[in-house]
């Protein structure tokens, strides 16, 4: 790493620690890393591609557009937050960013990163974040997953204390969904195919016609999971492969939209696709067809498939 990347660094850290102090000048942030004013600039602008002011700025729209997403405030008061005197001056600031007003950005939300040669940029809830040096492999996501697992089961069994002996041991009726129409091997498979597609147009910005799902045809579910399921690999490999599981995306489906992160998707789709797998290979041997077992990735695994 050179003396020049150390510095940017520094800055980055220092930024970070001083992103709402707005009094602090260029010449306040320069001097807490022992350069002057002039060394700073050309430092940050070499390997940023930027000026550290308006680095500074862009990193402060960023986090603008996260708290308009994240957060009821009104516009005048992300404003400043965000250091803009006027509802007109960030209006002004944000519509050349991000192509439309702060009103309409929430919205309609879209990628909370601006564009920028470091790809350094606001990590919500409230850091910078620098693109990944190392990679996050696929045994690092099976411990994190493994992780939420112990952690989460600690949680269940803490909150489970609190009840009752008739409340722990009351019957339930196993379903994923929050619906009242009745679980079917047909529901399960369009929910399957579906969640994948879902999150493919979440990711993609773009709406998902959940009509489809309705009684749908063996054939619509073949061709479904011909263009969902490659394309819901393929950006789950890109991530992985660029160690890229903590960077977010806006998920403009939700209501109101929500930032997630890449990591987080694939674990959700994952924990609610296997109690869904295993319902569905459970009325496939119900009636007879025995094929698939349990569905367990074990044999899967061992088979090289």
């Amino acid at each position: 790493m050179s003396t020049a990347t150390d510095h940017f660094t520094s800055f980055v850290d220092v930024l970070a620690a001083a992103l709402d102090d707005h009094e602090a000048t260029a010449e306040d942030l320069a001097a807490r890393l022992y350069l002057s004013r002039f060394h700073l600039d050309r430092i940050v602008a070499s390997v940023a591609g930027e000026s550290p002011s308006r680095f500074r700025r862009r990193v402060l729209l960023e986090r603008a557009a996260y708290r308009l997403l994240s957060t009821r405030h009104t516009i005048l008061d992300v404003a400043v937050e965000a250091g803009y005197g006027s509802h007109e001056a960030f209006t002004r600031a944000f519509t050349r960013a991000y192509g439309v007003a702060p009103a309409q950005w929430r919205a309609c939300p879209t990628s909370l990163r601006i564009d920028a040669p470091s790809d350094v940029h606001f990590h919500p809830p409230g850091s910078l974040r620098f693109p990944a040096s190392t990679k996050v492999s696929s045994m690092d996501l099976l411990v994190k997953m493994v992780e939420h697992h112990v952690w989460l089961t600690g949680e269940i069994i803490e909150c489970a204390a609190r009840l009752s002996d008739d409340a722990l041991d009351e019957p339930i009726e196993l379903n994923v969904d929050d619906d009242p129409d009745p679980t079917t091997l047909r529901r399960l498979m369009s929910r399957l195919v579906g969640q994948m597609g879902m999150w493919n147009a979440a990711v993609a910005n773009r709406a998902y016609d959940w009509s489809v799902e309705e009684h749908e045809s063996i054939g619509s579910l073949r061709a479904r999971l011909a263009e969902e399921g490659p394309t819901y690999l393929a950006q789950v490999r890109e991530v992985a492969d660029e160690g890229r599981l903590d960077d977010t995306f806006v998920d403009a489906l939700c209501e109101p939209a929500e930032v997630f992160t890449y990591g987080g998707m694939v674990a959700h789709v994952l924990t609610f696709a296997a109690h869904r797998r295993t319902l569905a290979v459970l009325a496939l041997d119900k009636h007879g067809v025995t094929d698939l077992g349990w569905g367990d990735p074990m044999r899967w695994v061992a088979a090289g498939d």
